[in-house]
């Protein structure tokens, strides 16, 4: 079954749960269906749901035989310890026969690709891919689908396919995220069950109030967006270029799926079969009287702001298949000596299989600083910071660094490495600015910090060596692997990584590795402009902010402030409550390999910054004191946390490990709370 209006293909690819689902919405107008197997994929919260493997055989012989096509999602991460499972997994998928799979992790298009698999193969909405150069490069990779970012515009996506060719999929109806694909640690932070690995818990779905100069304002929600619907603009997602329409809802059941397809499905076929006299509305009074939430269009047609936001009760803190509430308000762990101590246990236990097995790298470990401005790039050079990282998203009310002020760091930096980073979202734009900065005189630094596929694609073998930035969410060998294949020299760990995760990653990731330690890194990433609020609403009391100055916007719970900065992007960056502080573990750490340990600085005023570089180079240059420098520091923010570290993590994503089920029950007690 194919549709095509003006030679465009137009599939509506709908979502199946459960191989009960798939049975009744096959036979309903649409083109396609897509649903997850047992395990390796982002739905893994409600039991019950996912298909089997022989589920899956079945599901893709009855499709086929109607002429329909089969999508399986392997779209979550994967640690170490399911590599091997990936492997199994993916042999059965090439005999299973499905259209294609969509993926997220690169280790497994890696897996594809060594192991001369005949399978087809989307690129995730969790690539998060928004610009032609990382369609390029997928398009290199044999990639044959993009299912684009959600803050993608539909101008954006006829440029991409004009310019690429690329098969494009969009979701059209359905739950959204308020934050960047791929680009949300809150859940994992929090509760040590990641939203990239299918078991988010939806902090942002808590009930906040919103603070800033010393005012509160009333946003109940304030990261929790209305569902996508977009049955009104189908001419404009085919003039957009969009093959694929995409329903979201693995969770829901057969009913409201059907319901659906049906409203969607007949809209198409009316399009395509009478484009002027269509009726844009003729099911919107059913699909509205049976949402879940309120309805958006999304960044369909531009930045929505707060009209994308949800006001309705229903659905903003609660599972709309169970009923039951994500989780409640938490507070990030204090840092404990008893979690130390086990930490330190597991990092010894990598150092020892390291030496046993002849792989200990001599890497000369180093500080790494992540700055705002110049006054804290100049502190850390000052404290001896060896890697020096310049914001390519700097916080307002800074701007961003010039090229005279490169040239000035250069000429201070003495031995010390220095680095320009790229913003974390590049547009075409970016791509034109940073190009223009990048490829007339030479700029005096030592390489680029990147974040993304399109950036290293569009950099690598210009002159600049390239470091990779934790956002490219590196959690395992492989997924290392293929971004050294690109020519990236160093990477930064995921920051995502429970404690049995990143173990596994030291042990087995060859080459110079480098993981965050100390500050206040971003948690979430969004285009939604949270500042909005404080501009819009009438502020109904007056508290100032506990850690942070009142001209920063912070995000409040009964458990704690998380400060909100706007960049110079209009991009908001959600922090931590905590601070970050790996220090009782640096020994450990660097015994086990890690060769750069990097500081978030870009929110800390000079003096503090300089003081927190001055520890960790005095520890570095005598680990075993690294206890004693720890309890001559005092947190800047509410207190120190271990972050994921917090947690063991380390099981196998069909079914939880001690780790992991630990924090499955913490999250239930947080809902049995509510």
């Amino acid at each position: 079954m194919a549709r095509f209006f003006n030679g465009k293909e137009v599939e509506l690819l709908a979502p199946t749960g459960t191989f009960e689902i798939f049975k009744q919405v096959i036979g309903e107008n649409c083109d396609a269906v897509y649903f997850g197997g047992p395990s390796l994929n982002m739905r893994l919260m409600r039991k019950g749901f996912n298909f089997s493997l022989e589920e899956i055989t079945e599901a893709v012989k009855i499709a086929h035989g109607l002429g329909k096509k089969v999508y399986v999602t392997v779209n979550n991460l994967l640690n170490e310890g399911e590599l091997e499972e990936a492997e199994a997994y993916l042999r059965f998928l090439e005999s299973a026969g499905p259209d294609a799979i969509i993926v997220q992790d690169f280790a497994v298009l890696s897996l594809v690709r060594e192991m001369g698999l005949n399978i087809k193969v989307h690129s995730s909405v969790m690539m998060n891919v928004h610009n032609v150069e990382m369609v390029r490069a997928l398009q290199e990779m044999g990639v044959t689908r993009v299912v684009t970012s959600r803050e993608m515009d539909l101008m954006t996506t006829r440029y991409l396919q004009q310019a690429t060719g690329m098969e494009l999929e969009y979701f059209v109806h359905g739950d959204m995220c308020s934050v960047h694909g791929a680009n949300c640690y809150f859940s994992s932070m929090v509760f040590g069950m990641s939203s990239n690995r299918g078991k988010c818990l939806k902090p942002c779905r808590w009930d906040y109030r919103v603070k800033k100069d010393g005012n509160v304002y009333p946003a109940e929600y304030p990261l929790a967006v209305k569902d996508m619907f977009m049955y009104e603009h189908i001419p404009e997602l085919i003039h957009g270029g969009i093959t694929s329409f995409k329903i979201e809802g693995r969770m829901r059941d057969a009913a409201f799926v059907i319901m659906l397809v049906k409203a969607y499905g007949d809209a198409i076929d009316r399009y395509i079969n009478d484009p002027v006299g269509f009726d844009r509305s003729r099911d919107t009074k059913l699909l509205y009287e049976n949402r879940k939430r309120d309805f958006s269009t999304g960044y369909a047609f531009g930045r929505p702001g707060l009209s994308n936001i949800n006001r309705r009760y229903e659905g903003t803190g609660k599972f709309y298949s169970t009923g039951k509430v994500f989780s409640t308000p938490t507070e990030e762990r204090e840092l404990g000596e008893k979690r130390v101590e086990a930490i330190r246990e597991a990092l010894v236990a990598v150092a020892q299989e390291k030496k046993g097995a002849g792989r200990q790298n001599g890497v000369v470990a180093g500080i790494a600083v992540h700055v705002n401005n110049m006054a804290q790039a100049k502190a850390a050079l000052e404290a001896g910071a060896d890697h020096l990282y310049l914001s390519g998203d700097v916080f307002e009310p800074d701007r961003p660094f010039t090229k005279e002020d490169v040239k000035e760091l250069a000429a201070l930096k003495g031995n010390a490495k220095l680095y320009l980073g790229l913003p974390r979202m590049m547009t075409e734009q970016h791509f034109d600015l940073y190009e223009g900065l990048l490829f007339g005189e030479r700029l005096p630094i030592d390489g680029l910090m990147v974040t993304n596929l399109g950036a290293i694609r569009k950099f690598v073998g210009k002159g600049y060596p390239l470091v990779g930035d934790f956002n490219l969410n590196v959690y395992n060998r492989l997924s290392a692997d293929f971004y050294r294949g690109l020519g990236v020299g160093r990477l930064t760990a995921s920051m995502e990584l429970p404690l049995k995760d990143l173990a596994g990653l030291l042990a087995h990731a060859p080459g110079p590795l480098e993981a965050i330690v100390h500050g206040s890194p971003a948690i979430m990433y969004m285009e939604h402009d949270l500042y909005e609020n404080a501009e819009v609403y009438q502020a109904i009391a007056e508290e100032d902010n506990h850690y942070v100055d009142n001209s920063i916007l912070v995000l409040k719970t009964d458990k704690g402030e998380n400060p909100v900065y706007r960049d110079v992007h209009g991009r908001n960056h959600l922090m931590m409550a905590k601070e970050l502080c790996l220090m009782p573990v640096l020994k450990e750490l660097l015994e086990a390999g890690l060769s750069v340990f990097r500081i978030e600085g870009a929110t800390y005023k000079p003096e503090q910054l300089a003081e927190i570089v001055r520890s960790y180079k005095a520890a570095l240059a005598n680990p075993d004191a690294a206890t004693d420098q720890f309890g001559r520091m005092t947190p800047v923010y509410a207190g120190y946390t271990l972050g994921v570290l917090q947690f063991d993590g380390g099981s196998a994503s069909g079914a939880a490990g001690a780790g992991e089920e630990a924090s499955a029950n913490e999250a239930e007690a947080a809902v049995s709370r509510a």
